[in-house]
């Protein structure tokens, strides 16, 4: 397949630019592969799909306030850092605005007590900073205090207080997103105690989503693109519960693309997977065999995006071609804060 055959019309009020009020009252549109049909529910009919002994599996990374506001040394030029990722102590990897106003040498001032140097250039066109005379605890001190939520880009407003608590999952633990695994944004704590009520077992692996999941494809032979990588985990625990339940002939319930990213990094032969932690770059389009995941949750997604066509691999991408128009028509919200997509 070839990247126009991920185009679709969306029209710019059907980007969702705020949350729903409560989690879990967004809409649910609910695929069926075996019988092709498509089903229109709200988020909390979501119980109804799951059986006894099915494994949710969802992704405990939690977003970081990465966009911090900064001044250069001599000319107090204002310069917006992105906290991409933490290299090593003190170094960090970050895009800045404006770009051509930092330069390698540069000192930029966070606070009176918190400065950087700016002491490389990436591929990607961000820089390499290096935080002087500060601890790991005081740097993300400063982030919490003063960062703002890095909201996607085709979200066309200002950050608010609510977007700390609403663009973040309730499972979120591990620090080290930049942009959060929206499927898990649904899921309330109610829902979870009822899928515990109803004999769901729960497991989280971590991968920490960067800003590259917003980066287009820009060749339209799709084994010719470059997959941005991320970091990952899945513990010992977490595989004995996926490999047991696989052995059960019970059901491996992803929620999000980057749960199924993982899941499908690490799985080996006969439906098993091996605790591991890493990198991944695996990039996922049609046609491709799934090893681990029987049921997915997720999103409306962009255009030609690289979530897109997972998606479109892991159903019918006739059927994801027709669900995404009947989402258009029948007024579903998209992206980040939009309605949720649920695949069995």
């Amino acid at each position: 397949m070839r990247l126009s055959d991920f185009d679709y019309e969306l029209p710019e009020e059907l980007i969702a630019q705020y949350p729903v009020k409560e989690r879990g009252g967004s809409r649910l549109m609910v695929l069926d592969r075996a019988e092709h049909t498509i089903d229109h529910k709200n988020f909390s009919d979501i119980l109804d799909y799951f059986r006894k002994g099915d494994l949710l599996v969802v992704n405990s990374t939690m977003v970081y306030p990465a966009r911090l506001q900064a001044v250069k040394d001599r000319t107090d030029a204002k310069v917006e850092l992105f906290l991409l990722r933490e290299l090593s102590e003190n170094l960090w990897e970050v895009m800045v605005k404006p770009a051509r106003k930092v330069r390698i040498g540069n000192k930029l001032n966070i606070t009176d007590d918190l400065q950087c140097d700016v002491i490389d250039n990436t591929v990607s066109g961000g820089r390499v900073v290096r935080f002087k005379d500060a601890t790991k605890e005081q740097i993300y001190q400063a982030i919490d205090e003063m960062g703002v939520t890095p909201l996607p880009p085709y979200i066309n407003r200002e950050p608010t207080e609510e977007d700390k608590e609403k663009y973040q999952t309730i499972f979120a633990e591990r620090r080290g997103a930049v942009a959060a695994p929206t499927a898990g944004m649904h899921f309330s704590k109610d829902i979870l105690e009822k899928l515990k009520e109803k004999g769901i077992q729960i497991a989280s692996i971590v991968l920490h989503i960067s800003l590259g999941t917003f980066s287009p494809v820009t060749v339209e032979d799709l084994s010719r693109h470059r997959m941005h990588s991320e970091y990952y985990e899945v513990s010992p625990e977490v595989a004995i519960k996926i490999n047991d339940t696989k052995r059960r002939g019970k059901r491996v319930i992803a929620v999000g693309t980057s749960v199924v990213r993982t899941l499908e990094t690490v799985s080996v032969s006969g439906f098993q997977i091996t605790p591991r932690k890493g990198w991944t770059d695996k990039f996922i389009f049609p046609p491709y065999e799934f090893k681990m995941v029987d049921v997915m949750i997720t999103n409306f997604h962009q255009p030609q995006s690289t979530l897109l066509m997972l998606v479109s691999a892991f159903a019918d991408p006739e059927l994801i071609k027709r669900a995404y128009k009947e989402a258009v028509d029948n007024q579903y919200r998209f992206f980040s804060y939009g309605d949720a997509m649920l695949i069995k």
